[in-house]
């Protein structure tokens, strides 16, 4: 009987169709990058119309709108969106504004307008599909076509639980932006079923494209986050990349530090300090190598047999045995974090049972050393237990005042340090390693919407 490939097959290193960073030819990407694009008001405004007027990006989780008439507002820039659950559950789309005189509909984050929107400058009304229901003393309101004063529509669709909205009422499908091999690969983790366990925004003093370059390389871990060099050996001729149009992905084998079975189980055992979602694995690793276990605590594995292999196995055992399916990831995706760049602003890392998201975008200010960070978590649990742990959004209003977790607070003090420099009159460009070549790929994906609004102007 032949076997079908998974979906994740393409990450293995002797036999997947990923890159190695020895496979992306010199010349592939731009590996210079001009630092104006960050620090420039001008460019920064250019991005506004080719790149977040032009693009589909992630605004919500469908989880947060479950019923009819729950709405939620997103601002992208200066421009102010209504997405909406309908009477037949379709989530829909509309420009933030009435169609008398343009006043907001929607002021707060969130609500539920289960009887369609009201207007209260002058109590125009709106049902959940858009369309104009009633108007203030309308038999004295004159030639006021309802028909053409719905609500302006715009383009809203769902991927592995979120939603994503795209300001152009033009926009190709959602899913012929992503593409099919984005929805292959992605589909088995069953992403929308995950659980959002934290959800943090906070504006940070950096141009929203630091933000993205810090979380698409791990070539910083020596310098900002050494304390992972203890748990984790960071090899980066392990690495696996898949270039795509728009979006790309990168993974590299979880090998945590020592050498010998003793000192890779010692590692293993000492994951949920840095990796707290380990915590309900460990239990079942620990039967699993007490066979191979001696009275004094000594471990030693027959050949075939590693500590990676048995973390691997109790995950799997651990999920499957709470009634998740994991069935369509591999071995390698219980343990290695994919680290996934959906154009323009969204970094995910995700393994079996859980994911870890940040996205950046413009600060509605205008000023392009300043952005909003946007971070969250996201796990695979049994139905009844999601209520319990579902987290309740947060924005951050004091500077410093959210406790983020160690890794992500170095990285929290690093990227306005970085916007520092980059503001620099004499420092007219940046120059990447091989090992930054997501960076590079991202970067190139900017210049393409950049240089096809230019042509277009």
């Amino acid at each position: 009987m032949i076997s079908t490939p998974r979906p994740g097959e393409w990450a293995e290193l002797d036999s997947g169709t990923g890159l190695g960073l020895e496979d992306v030819a010199p010349g592939t990407f731009n590996m210079t990058i001009q630092t104006d694009r960050y620090t420039c008001r001008e460019y920064a405004q250019r991005e506004r119309e080719a790149i977040w007027m032009r693009v589909w990006q992630v605004v919500g989780r469908a989880e947060d709108l479950p019923n009819t008439g729950d709405w939620k507002k997103h601002d992208i820039g200066d421009q102010s969106f209504i997405i909406v659950r309908g009477k037949d559950g379709v989530l829909r789309g509309f420009v933030n504004a009435c169609r008398h005189r343009g006043n907001a509909l929607c002021i707060t984050e969130t609500g539920n307008a289960k009887r369609g929107f009201l207007c209260q400058y002058h109590l125009w009304s709106y049902n959940l599909e858009g369309k104009l229901r009633g108007v203030l003393r309308e038999e004295l309101a004159g030639q006021i076509d309802k028909a053409d004063n719905s609500l302006l529509e715009v383009p809203v669709d769902t991927f592995a639980g979120f939603i994503f909205l795209n300001p152009d009422p033009q926009a190709v499908p959602l899913r012929e932006y992503l593409g099919e091999e984005v929805y292959r690969l992605l589909e088995p983790y069953n992403i929308d079923q995950f659980t959002t366990v934290m959800d943090v925004k906070e504006a940070i003093d950096c141009n929203w494209k630091v933000v993205m370059d810090a979380f698409e390389e791990g070539y910083h871990i020596n310098g900002i986050h050494p304390q992972l060099l203890a748990v984790l050996n960071i090899n980066p001729k392990t690495a696996r990349y898949q270039f795509f149009e728009n979006h790309s992905v990168a993974v590299a084998p979880f090998e945590v530090q020592g050498a010998g079975p003793q000192k890779q189980v010692e590692g293993i055992l000492a994951l949920p300090e840095t990796f707290p979602g380990t915590v309900a694995v460990i239990p079942r690793f620990q039967e699993l190598i007490a066979p191979y276990q001696a009275e004094n605590g000594d471990v030693d594995f027959p050949d075939g047999v590693t500590a990676r292999a048995l973390l691997q196995e109790a995950t799997r055992d651990v999920l499957t045995g709470m009634g998740l399916d994991v069935s369509g990831l591999t071995d390698n995706q219980m343990s290695d974090n994919q680290g996934w760049v959906l154009f323009p602003n969204y970094f995910m890392t995700v393994r079996a049972g859980e994911c870890h998201v940040v996205m950046s975008a413009p600060h509605p200010d205008g000023d392009p050393h300043h952005c909003i960070w946007h971070v969250a978590s996201y796990m695979y649990l049994p139905e009844e237990f999601r209520d319990a742990v579902r987290a309740e959004p947060i924005v951050v209003e004091e500077p410093g005042s959210y406790k983020y977790f160690e890794a992500l607070h170095q990285d929290y003090v690093q990227m306005p340090r970085q916007q520092k420099g980059l503001r620099n009159d004499r420092l007219d460009h940046m120059s990447l390693v091989k090992e930054e070549v997501v960076i590079a790929h991202f970067h190139s994906v900017i210049d393409r919407y950049m240089n096809k609004a230019q042509v277009n102007l």
